[in-house]
């Protein structure tokens, strides 16, 4: 599915649902499970990311909580494994986690971690706090985050056009980058809206889009990738890509 990505224009692959202590991607065959990541990046020529999540045991839930196994949680110890994988990036995002947590785990992957770091909540997911205001962005830009992660205009109730603008004026005063999101579903809403979205948030001056995975559970529809990259880019840069 990696590969299918890339091919449609994804220039970085995040994988989602991986355990570090037992890696494995369905379809790819390696005789050394620690050769996973190394044997993805050589499939897809594309930098290869893992989702940990900073789980807040004390964290009060509008939902329920469910148990997530180690290798998925973000913790010094996985952290490390990460490294030892071949991670080129670490997303500290996920379902039931606080921005307090995020900011502990951006400061345990700075002394666990060398390559890039990305931050934040793509919605709210049942934690009664905001999903991305100025001072949880600041506190992780001060952790060492090095791009901010946030919903998408149009992806959130409420989450507007003004509030991510203030957002990327703040984290690109610090040099850092802003990655806006589509995690609510939405991959699989069709072109026009995928269009609309990322239109929206290149208007205000977000540096990375991505795109989930909750069409098939595995990947976003490939013509949906295929048309955020024409959109932000266009024909040429996708294809050349």
């Amino acid at each position: 599915m990696s590969e299918i990505a890339a091919a449609f224009g994804a220039d970085l692959i995040l994988l989602n649902l991986f355990d570090v202590f037992e890696p494995k991607v369905s379809g790819l065959e390696v005789k050394d499970a620690k050769d996973t990541v190394k044997r993805l990046k050589e499939l897809t020529g594309r930098p290869i990311g893992v989702n940990l999540e900073p789980v807040d045991p004390d964290v009060k839930m509008e939902s329920t909580k469910f148990e997530l196994p180690k290798g998925r949680i973000a913790t010094a110890e996985s952290m490390r494994r990460a490294e030892e994988l071949g991670f080129n990036f670490v997303c500290y995002s996920g379902s039931g986690v606080t921005n307090k947590m995020i900011v502990q785990a951006v400061r345990t992957a700075k002394e666990n971690f060398s390559g890039m770091i990305i931050a934040g909540k793509m919605h709210g997911d049942g934690v009664d706090e905001p999903i991305a205001d100025e001072e949880s962005v600041k506190a992780m830009i001060d952790a060492g985050a090095d791009v901010i992660l946030v919903p998408a205009v149009g992806t959130v109730p409420g989450f507007t056009s003004d509030e991510l603008i203030k957002i990327v004026k703040i984290v690109h005063q610090h040099d850092g980058l802003v990655m806006s999101t589509i995690g609510t579903s939405q991959e699989s809403s069709g072109k026009d809206v995928i269009r609309e979205i990322a239109l929206k948030n290149k208007t205000c001056s977000v540096d990375i889009q991505h795109i989930g995975d909750a069409a098939w559970g595995v990947l976003s529809p490939t013509e949906t990738i295929f048309e955020l990259s024409k959109t932000i880019r266009g024909l040429n840069h996708t294809i050349s890509e």
